[in-house]
């Protein structure tokens, strides 16, 4: 490389040199050569190095070592014209270089770049001007430079700039802007689609390419949208897709297109214009992925619409579609799944789905390596299932079962979220849900239930709710930690995620464990908040608590103080007193544990028959109702426990209530009171007369009548005392008590009523009162033939027993309150 250039020192006071030759044959003395003030010499200098520069990447790096960048980015800016325009001429070549771009964004280059944009330039300079910012606006700190310097409205004035290459260079920038929400807002506010639109018909290809990928971002936008409809934009579109001559630029047109059909005035157009029919043949055009993909994402857009997609459905769209999923190219089957999905909100094209094998098509699809594939496949089947109980036995004869338990543990959240939610769908039906649940769902479903994931929450546990549906699947979820995470989702402000969750915790509480062992785990007390919350309550939060309560009757009884006619107490019942909102009930088996302290005892009802029945003194059989408390003391398994060696006694009274085994609540006493109940009681032929007979037994057995009056002496107080330091234990069976006040007495009232089949409630009263209420019809049928209605009564189990008092009277309410 050499030119000659003329060098001129002066020495002041003295004549002038005549011009000298210089020669500069190395980059290393040209590169200097850009530092000269002379401005010939810069011309000269930039030049050289301008066609050094255009032989290769390699030159490019060899003078960005010699420091060449610094002096061009100075003179990019320098008074004279030429010099100006061959440095950015130097510069616009080197910066397509990668290391060379690297060293620009440090060097604060782009606002200089930026103001030689402006119109007063020349088209050489505009064209290697934006050549120089359309390498460096791929980066993303370069973009953000040149819309904070303003570079976007004289890029867009460029766009009809007489240039090609300046055109070129500025759709490339713009389009690299243009990833930026808020540069498509501007490229419309700045007027930029009128220009973008009169581009599309240029002569250069690649010109029409960039307006299109522009135009598939700007159009993302719903008022760029609206101005791209009023300057014909869609218009323009259509008639670039009816031309086989711009059938390179269909794929890209397409994409634009699927942007404008979200609007409802574009849908309208497309109808009148015969697009439908366009967007069909596109589809069946053999061996054209790009083409076929980007149509049919405009179908799933046109299928957004109900009425759509009944026009669709008579253009037999299905058929199209289920050829589709056959095809290889994971970019045409992705979104075929997806257009499945939109058009099954349509009854009719469920059917035809099913009807043309689609069904096995999709599922066969859940295989495939791509994620995204997986997730559109899994998409499509859970609209398919939806309702239709048909496609979800297509899907269980396809094995889509199967694949679809084993996405449940997959990376992607959508695809988990769909594939629980199919799976939802399916076990409606015994035998797929049988199925499903061979497979390990249950245990699969426990970590999606600790998602942070709203849409897979809401799917997992719409899942249980449809699987946990026999006690054989709720023991799973149980025995796989699943309980847990599912009484976090309480915690839950989504409205759905709560609704959910709560209808699992209603079908789970059908199976007294599970019941219980929520309760365990805070249930109730999170129910009990979110029912008294304006916001979080609902009917579903409801039905959770109220299934949870009925499920675990001691629970009940403890909060509502009311136990129902449909409330049978069954063994291992408890009533451990009145409990306070938000408190937790402990379980029996940690009251159990408990030191022997000075508050109330809990009464517990144990009909389990105890081994040592057998061996239970013929008086304690045959007079249970003995009130001597030193003779029900033979019937205790402690008195028992003294027949043992002295050895096995001393262990046994060593032992703490904590390991006290359970079997020392076994209450042979209340086994035997209900056997007479049911021999002496179910006899009778009158309602009213049973009744009246089993509170007379009951009382019988608990210390009989006592007269208002002397409440005060009747000793119950310190019986109860008794009996929780006989079996060191807060924990008393209720057949040992034999002086009971009205809540024992009503307690084993309820509890034999159950046993023999009597139905009547157990209500809790202030002050260790409690009653039962039963019904009762009075008279005979009316004379149009009408049947009396029951009455309510309250039984009289303490001062006048078998007595039945009319519910609000006088009588009854006086029993009922101090």
């Amino acid at each position: 490389m050499g030119k000659k250039v003329k060098k001129e020192n002066e020495t002041p006071g003295k004549e002038t040199f005549e011009p000298v030759l210089v020669e500069g044959r190395t980059p290393e003395t040209v590169v200097l050569l850009l530092n000269s003030t002379e401005e010939d010499i810069l011309v000269k200098a930039c030049e050289a190095i301008h066609t050094f520069a255009e032989k290769g990447d390699e030159n490019k790096v060899s003078l960005l070592g010699l420091g060449a960048l610094e002096p061009l980015c100075k003179l990019i800016s320098h008074n004279n014209k030429l010099i100006r325009r061959n440095a950015l001429m130097v510069l616009g070549i080197m910066a397509t270089n990668g290391d060379v771009q690297d060293v620009l964004k440090k060097m604060d280059t782009i606002p200089s770049i930026v103001d030689k944009l402006s119109p007063e330039e020349d088209v050489v300079v505009h064209e290697f001007a934006t050549l120089c910012l359309a390498s460096l606006s791929v980066d993303f700190i370069c973009k953000v430079q040149i819309s904070d310097n303003k570079g976007l409205p004289p890029l867009i004035q460029l766009l009809s700039s007489p240039d090609p290459d300046v055109k070129k260079n500025s759709l490339e920038i713009i389009f690299n802007l243009v990833q930026d929400y808020q540069s498509r807002l501007s490229v419309h506010e700045l007027g930029g689609i009128p220009p973008l639109l009169e581009l599309l018909m240029s002569d250069f290809p690649v010109i029409q390419h960039l307006v299109l990928k522009i135009l598939h971002n700007v159009t993302t936008d719903e008022e760029s949208r609206m101005t791209f409809r009023e300057q014909q934009g869609f218009e323009k579109l259509m008639a670039i897709l009816s031309n086989m001559e711009f059938n390179d630029l269909h794929a890209e047109a397409l994409q634009v297109v699927s942007n404008c059909l979200s609007d409802s005035e574009t849908l309208h157009l497309i109808q009148e214009d015969g697009g439908l029919t366009r967007l069909m043949e596109f589809i069946l055009t053999p061996d054209t992925p790009d083409i076929q993909s980007n149509a049919v994402i405009c179908i799933t857009r046109v299928a957004q619409n109900s009425e759509n997609r009944k026009l669709l459905h008579k253009q037999n769209i299905e058929k199209v579609l289920v050829e589709l999923l056959s095809v290889p190219d994971v970019n045409v089957t992705t979104p075929t799944c997806q257009a499945v999905s939109t058009m099954s909100n349509h009854p009719a094209s469920k059917d035809s789905f099913r009807d043309l094998d689609g069904i096995p098509a999709v599922v066969q699809l859940l295989n495939n390596e791509s994620l995204i594939l997986r997730e559109a496949a899994t998409s499509a089947l859970v609209s398919l299932t939806d309702s239709n109980q048909l496609n979800a036995f297509a899907v269980y004869e396809a094995g889509g079962h199967e694949v679809l338990v084993q996405q449940l543990c997959g990376s992607c959240p959508r695809t988990v979220a769909n594939s629980a939610a199919t799976l939802g769908n399916m076990a409606g039906q015994e035998v797929i849900r049988c199925s499903i649940l061979s497979h390990g769902a249950i245990q699969a479903l426990v970590e999606p239930l600790k998602s942070t994931n709203t849409q897979v929450l809401v799917s997992t546990a719409h899942c249980l709710a449809e699987l946990t549906c026999d006690t054989e699947s709720r023991a799973q979820l149980q025995s796989a930690g699943g309980l847990q995470p599912l009484i976090n989702l309480l915690h839950s402000y989504h409205k759905e995620v709560l609704h959910n969750a709560c209808m699992v915790i209603n079908v789970c509480a059908s199976d007294k464990s599970t019941a219980v062992e929520m309760c365990k785990l805070g249930a109730l007390e999170m129910l009990q908040d979110i029912n008294q919350s304006v916001n979080r309550r609902s009917s579903f939060s409801e039905l959770a608590m109220n299934s949870l309560l009925n499920s675990n009757l001691s629970v009940k009884y403890s909060l509502t103080g009311h136990l129902a006619f449909t409330d049978n107490i069954s063994n291992d019942f408890y009533d451990a007193g009145k409990a306070c909102a938000g408190q937790r009930i402990l379980t029996l088996e940690e009251l159990s544990k408990q030191p022997v302290n000075q508050y109330r005892p809990v009464i517990v009802v144990n009909t389990t028959k105890a081994e040592e029945t057998a061996n239970v003194p013929e008086e304690s059989q045959s007079n249970p109702s003995e009130t001597d408390t030193t003779k029900a003391d033979r019937r205790t398994p402690m008195r028992k426990k003294k027949k043992e060696d002295d050895r096995q006694k001393e262990e046994a009274e060593a032992e703490s209530p904590a390991e006290k085994p359970l079997k020392m609540m076994d209450d042979i006493s209340l086994q035997l009171l209900a056997k007479q109940a049911k021999e002496s009681i179910l006899p009778l032929n009158d309602e009213r007369e049973q009744y009246s007979a089993l509170a007379r037994l009951v009382s019988t057995a608990m210390g009989g009548a006592v007269e208002m009056e002397r409440l005060h002496e009747f000793a119950w107080v310190l019986h109860i005392s008794k009996l929780k330091y006989m079996f060191q234990s807060n924990v008393v069976p209720i057949g040992f008590i034999r002086k009971g006040i009205y809540c024992h007495r009503a307690l084993l009232f309820k509890c034999l009523a159950d046993c023999i089949g009597l139905s009547c409630t157990l209500v809790r009263g202030e002050y260790n009162r409690a009653w039962n209420e039963v019904l009762l019809f009075d008279g005979t049928p009316s004379s149009n033939g009408r049947s009396p209605q029951p009455c309510r009564y309250i039984v009289d189990l303490m001062h006048q027993p078998g007595n039945l008092l009319k519910a609000n009277s006088p009588a009854a309410e006086q029993y009922q309150t101090i």
